[in-house]
């Protein structure tokens, strides 16, 4: 059988060596028998390979046969139809692939399955750090001596240059890419800032510069909106400022925001420097004589000094003392009377500061003598500041406008001042701004009058923490923050939460009172409801980075010590408003700073919902975000469900839905028409002595309502007085400010709706006819109930405001288990109710103070537009070397909405407002009058305003449109009721 095998396969092989035709096409043949013994050989090699390939195909047969076996096997079994697989898996195709097969319409048509990457980006933010007159290095050295550090605030009124003198101290100290035609406003960092050109957000900047002297300090400045909407920014910078800068344009003088600025300032106990800006305007636009531009800038100071005395400041404003400067930010100048005296000290080789001295105020210089009296030598004799100030810089100004070419560098050149020929091509205000920047040269005046004015941090710590402190200062964090001692507990008091520039994340921003903050620290966040009994709003976080924040950029460092400015990531998470942090171990004593008191009041609301319902979740963290962003803005859900905002006006709600819908939110949402807040009280007594039964009919309380006293209120929500004061102390205050009995200034229990709020429980009751050992045991659940009813009353769930509630009676039970603050907390509000009730309530709305500046022939204009609106005028006058008039107004918030648009529209552009939340006033008629009928798209009379307010509030609410008792009173009480009075009885009914 072998044999046969072999010589077939020979056989086949002899046929591979021939052609169809016969010839020979296999290997060559040798000559030799050698060849034949080596195709032998080969012979043999093929014939084993062809074998073992036979061998493989056999096995490979075998394995067909026994699979085709198995899957005759398998076609006989019974496969369910979800088990069948019809084709291959994914992975079995493309084993290294990752596969994801989509189902079809799991997305809407207009979204994408692979979405276009989305660059987020709100603020401007540098690619990298800047260039800069001082190493970084040295910065964050200087910041471990607190003697060299100065915390300021830029205050004052909207568009007097706050951020173009934050420009012009920038451009001394950064190396930046900046046009001399082109106002930077470098720290308004947001886009809209930039389209708006005002300042929304407070922005810090960290800056090393040097005084007259040369010697280096490190200024941390905050530059805060001038907008009064956004006063809020404002009182968070002067809490950790310790000296503030109101800045006052030249021309305008002080406005009604720079005065509340002033005020805001004393009320944080902060010494105040002042600087004169746009001084150009004097002489460019005014162009009044130097004579008249001196009586000017005297007068505004004269107003500046006389509401600081009013506030009972006791510095006075004046250049000669060092606290005022002048500068022109536009022109990119800066001087104080100090510098501006050695700049003729070092010509002329004299005493600069004898000088200085000598340059304000009613002094002349006498030529003949050379010396300075107070009166005039001569008829045409100039004051010093006038003589010496002014007209070098008049002169100054009309030989750069008027002189061309040669003659104009030769002038410049005998001044000090170099410039190129194709500078001398500029145009006037890009050529005027290069020369008097060199002429004056940097802003050491400015610098040396903060470090003599403003204490340091160190000099600074025991007043600015015995202001804002609330917890026991003889321990250890006490004592360290007193003597702004880095080596002690941390303590930082975070004032504001800076959004990232694509507003996913928040930081926190504080100044550090004492300790030093490392990178990794484990701390506690005390948020603002935190005390020593209630550790609930407490959480512990982890300082993940410090920064130093510069606007546009931030230096990060890996510590900050006692008396910076630091901005923290990690610790945001649970903050809202403002929080403080410390230790998280070995400093458990600790009590919180005050929560900021605004001097501003949000009275404007609006109520939103998504245009998509399935977007609710998404408004909701757009809110919660925004409530961190905005320290004034407040959000609220009432009982029909609706999100409503309250803010401080249209501007600052424009912002707050700009940012909801943009950076935070990205969804569309539906905003309603804007309303005003309202609040509840009382003109007169209560009619009857209104008591109130318990659920289980145990207990029984009496109480009346009555107004409180003009100016209480203000002086309770002002801090004037508080509740924990000693007994004695506050019994004091009400006996000789507003003549109280000393049993009635002794028995008040709380302030309502809260520590601050302005309305006052008073304890009247007998003790010849109350226990009150009973009392005191349910003392607490009372003031519950009280600051309860107070935080929405029974008009339109509006908080009360102005009423006295006194305790009369109160019969407790004797069993505690029947006196829990399940039974009496309701009660005592129920009361509360119906004391108030019976009381002729009335409704209050808020008021704004108008401030319009205008010329003289659009004030007719402005009284017509302010009486469609109920406004009136309270004063209409001149502006002081100007052509302007000021006009003061009121106007009820609710009748306001448009009104900047009408006045503009009316006056043809020239006249500008600013409004703000100045009182709360009665709104004429009664609200529960069921005699007014309302009719619809008509205007309600005077006297139906009160009614038609109450009744659109409840609808808007989801409430019934009238006050019912039957709520409030108990059975007892209306039978006693219908005997007293019938006619009450049916004024309440539905």
């Amino acid at each position: 059988c072998a044999r046969r095998s072999f010589s077939r396969s020979a056989a086949s092989m002899d046929e591979n060596l021939y052609d169809e035709f016969g010839n020979y096409i296999g290997p060559e043949l040798g000559d030799d028998d050698n060849s034949d013994e080596e195709s032998e050989d080969e012979l043999q090699d093929e014939w084993d390979t062809k074998m073992e390939e036979e061998e493989d195909i056999q096995e490979a047969t075998q394995d067909t046969k026994e699979d085709m076996e198995e899957d005759e096997e398998m076609s006989r079994a019974v496969v369910l139809h979800e088990d069948k697989v019809y084709y291959p898996h994914a992975s079995e195709v493309y084993p290294e692939a990752e596969v994801l097969v989509e189902d079809e319409d799991t997305q809407p048509l207009e979204t994408p399955i692979i979405a276009p990457v989305k660059n987020k980006q709100f603020s401007h933010v540098e690619k990298k750090l800047p260039s800069t007159s001082f190493d970084m290095k040295f910065l964050a050295g200087m910041m471990d001596h607190p003697n060299l550090i100065r915390n300021i605030a830029f205050i004052g009124n909207l568009h007097h240059g706050k951020t173009s003198l934050m420009d012009l101290l920038v451009k001394e100290t950064h190396v930046l890419d900046w046009t001399a035609t082109k106002n930077e406003r470098y720290t308004d960092t947001r886009f809209d800032e930039q389209k708006r050109k005002i300042s929304i957000k407070s922005m810090p900047m960290s800056l090393v510069m040097q005084t007259i002297k040369g010697k280096s300090y490190l200024l941390n400045i905050m530059d805060t909106p001038g907008h009064v909407n956004f006063s809020d920014e404002q009182t968070a910078a002067l809490r950790i400022a310790d000296g503030a800068v109101v800045v006052i344009d030249a021309v305008e003088g002080v406005m009604a925001q720079t005065a509340r600025g002033l005020r805001h300032a004393v009320e944080e106990k902060l010494p105040i420097c002042v600087c004169i800006n746009k001084m150009d305007r004097l002489i460019l636009e005014l162009k009044l004589p130097p004579t008249d531009a001196y009586h000017k800038i005297s007068h505004t100071l004269e107003e500046v000094n006389t509401i600081l005395e009013k506030c009972g400041y006791s510095q006075k404003i004046s250049p000669e003392l060092g606290n005022v400067c002048f500068a022109s930010a536009g022109y990119g100048w800066m001087f104080t009377i100090n510098s501006f005296a050695k700049v003729y000290a070092d010509y002329y080789d004299f005493s600069a500061s004898d000088f200085s001295k000598r340059l304000w105020g009613n002094l002349y210089l006498h030529k003949k003598n050379r010396v300075f009296r107070a009166k005039p030598e001569t008829s045409k004799s100039k004051r010093t500041f006038t003589e010496f100030i002014l007209k070098p810089l008049y002169k100054i100004h009309s030989y750069i406008l008027g002189s061309e070419g040669s003659q104009l560098k030769a002038m410049l050149g005998e001044c000090g001042i170099t410039v190129k020929n194709e500078d001398l091509l500029m145009d006037p205000k890009p050529l005027l701004k290069l020369c008097l920047s060199q002429f004056f040269g940097n802003s050491s005046g400015f610098v040396s009058m903060c470090v003599e004015q403003f204490p340091s941090p160190l000099e600074a710590a025991r007043n600015k923490v015995r202001h804002t402190y609330t917890g026991e200062l003889q321990i250890d964090a006490g004592r360290a923050m007193l003597t702004c001692d880095k080596r002690g507990p941390v303590m930082i008091n975070i004032v504001k939460l800076y959004s990232r520039a694509d507003g996913e994340k928040f930081d926190a921003f504080g100044r550090i009172l004492s300790g030093t903050v490392r990178v990794g620290t484990k701390v506690r966040v005390l948020g603002e409801n935190y005390s020593l009994d209630d550790e609930e709003d407490m959480t512990v976080a982890e300082v993940t980075k410090i920064w130093v924040f510069e606007s546009r950029y931030r230096v990060e460092v890996n510590r900050a010590t006692a008396g910076n400015w630091a901005l923290f990531e990690g610790i945001d998470l649970s903050i809202n408003k403002t929080a403080t942090v410390c230790d998280e171990k070995g400093n458990s004593d600790a009590c919180i700073f005050r929560p900021l008191r605004f001097n501003l009041e949000s009275c404007v609301k609006v109520a939103i919902e998504p245009i998509q319902p399935s977007e609710l979740p998404k408004m909701l963290s757009a809110l919660r975000k925004v409530n961190k962003s905005y320290p004034l803005v407040s959000t609220k859900v009432e009982d029909s469900g609706e999100h409503t905002i309250i803010g401080t006006g249209e501007l600052y709600l424009d912002c707050v839905l700009h940012d909801l819908r943009m950076m935070y939110g990205e969804l569309e949402i539906r905003v309603a028409d804007p309303v005003a807040t309202f609040c509840e009280t009382v003109v007169e007594t209560s009619s009857l002595k209104c008591f109130a039964e318990t659920p289980n009919k145990k207990n029984k309380l009496t109480m009346i309502a009555e107004p409180l006293e003009e100016g209480i209120s203000r002086d309770i929500e002002n801090e004037t007085v508080r509740l924990d004061w000693e007994t004695k102390e506050i019994s004091d205050f009400f006996q000789n400010k507003y003549n109280w009995d000393i049993l009635a200034a002794r028995s008040i229990w709380a302030f309502g709706p809260d520590s601050t709020g302005p309305n006052v429980l008073i304890d009247d009751t007998i003790a010849s006819e109350t226990d009150k050992t009973k009392l005191s045991s349910v003392t607490q659940s009372i003031v519950q109930g009280f600051q309860w009813g107070t935080r929405e009353g029974p008009l339109c769930n509006e908080p009360i405001r102005n009423v006295k509630f006194k305790l009369l009676d109160a019969n407790i039970s004797s069993d505690p288990i029947y006196r829990g603050a399940g039974q009496i907390i309701p009660t005592s509000r129920r009361v509360a109710y119906s004391a108030f009730l019976l009381a002729t309530p009335r409704l209050m709305e808020p008021l704004y103070f108008v401030e319009i500046q205008c010329p003289a022939d659009c004030v007719a204009a402005i009284y017509n537009i302010l009486a469609r609106r109920r406004g009136h005028v309270t004063a209409s006058l001149p502006k002081a070397g100007t052509p302007l008039y000021t006009v003061h107004a009121s106007l009820p918030v609710i009748d306001s909405f448009g009104f900047e648009t009408d006045l503009r529209s009316h006056t043809e552009g020239k006249a500008f407002c600013q409004s703000f939340f100045d009182h709360w006033d009665i709104v004429p008629g009664d609200p529960l009058d069921k005699a007014i009928v309302l009719k619809p798209l008509e205007p309600s009379p005077m006297e139906a305003l009160a009614r038609e307010f109450m009744v659109k509030t409840r609808r808007r609410k989801g409430l019934r449109e009238n006050v019912s008792i039957n709520r409030f009173f108990d059975d007892h009480m209306l039978l006693e009721l219908a005997k007293q009075d019938a006619d009450l009885q049916d004024y309440f009914q539905e």
